[in-house]
């Protein structure tokens, strides 16, 4: 009984290293460190690790609020953006340009970006409005009353989705794309999505559109620059109307709720 367990045990681990030899490194290799990058996100360079770990030395500071979504923008960038950066030229061992950091197609891209942005300001007036988005943006409420913050709190968004786009439309899509084609665009857009979990329900669902979008914009041009301006803008102007509403009172969607924001905010 005990040599049948061992030959069918040698067996098995025989057949799975066998299974093991055909997986392609690369492939296999961005597969494996995308959940890892993840989870070091996730436990390192999240809000939750500030406060757990980092929020006794601040405990004094009227803004530690504030700081605590600058630790998580800014520690997010060198996450998703420095440490795939540092996979790609010591282990994959390729140019950077093969995972969209380069301008690449500027015509086309410029064209799909400010396109995007004009299509997206009606609808981001329409949705601030919703109760959802005004109790959600900004996510940090301390930058309503505080325009400097609110400036610097952007500046680190910028570099926040620096970082989540290059993952999901550099990184992982580009790694992807050689293997598996356009299904590289579904495949980044698995994760983008769930990571919107949580967030209001028209925004998740908005998100698999999105990243199918970005993922065919990030291919069809040979760069995720692109999409780092749309998203940027897009969260900019979310987060700008939602302030505005906020220090203005003016909830409606109607043309002339426009105009009496606009008056009472000069």
């Amino acid at each position: 009984m005990i040599k049948k367990i061992k030959e069918s045990f040698k067996t098995e681990t025989k057949s799975l290293l066998n299974a093991i030899k055909t997986l392609e490194f690369k492939v296999a290799f961005i597969l494996l460190t995308i959940p890892v990058i993840q989870t070091i996100s996730y436990y390192h360079s999240s809000r939750r690790f500030f406060r757990f770990n980092l929020y006794p030395y601040f405990v004094n500071s009227e803004n530690v609020y504030f700081i605590e979504y600058i630790y998580w923008l800014s520690s997010e960038f060198i996450v998703l953006f420095i440490i795939p950066i540092l996979l790609i030229k010591l282990v994959l061992k390729e140019p950077l340009k093969n995972y969209g950091i380069k301008i690449g197609n500027y015509k086309a891209g410029l064209f799909v970006t400010f396109a995007s942005i004009l299509v997206m300001i009606p609808v981001l007036w329409i949705v601030s409005s919703f109760p959802s988005f005004q109790n959600s943006y900004p996510q940090c409420d301390e930058v309503r009353d505080n325009w400097t913050f609110f400036l610097i709190y952007e500046f680190c968004f910028l570099l926040y989705m620096t970082g989540w786009e290059f993952l999901w439309r550099g990184y992982t899509l580009f790694g992807l794309k050689e293997k598996f084609g356009y299904y590289a665009v579904l495949i980044q857009t698995i994760p983008f999505t769930i990571l919107h979990n949580g967030k209001p329900e028209l925004e998740t669902f908005s998100a698999i559109l999105a990243g199918i979008i970005l993922g065919i914009l990030a291919l069809r041009t040979g760069s995720f620059i692109y999409g780092v301006i749309i998203h940027t803008a897009v969260m900019f102007m979310i987060d700008l109307i939602s302030t505005l509403r906020y220090k203005t009172q003016v909830f409606g969607w109607d043309i002339n709720s426009f105009f009496d924001l606009l008056k009472k905010s000069l």
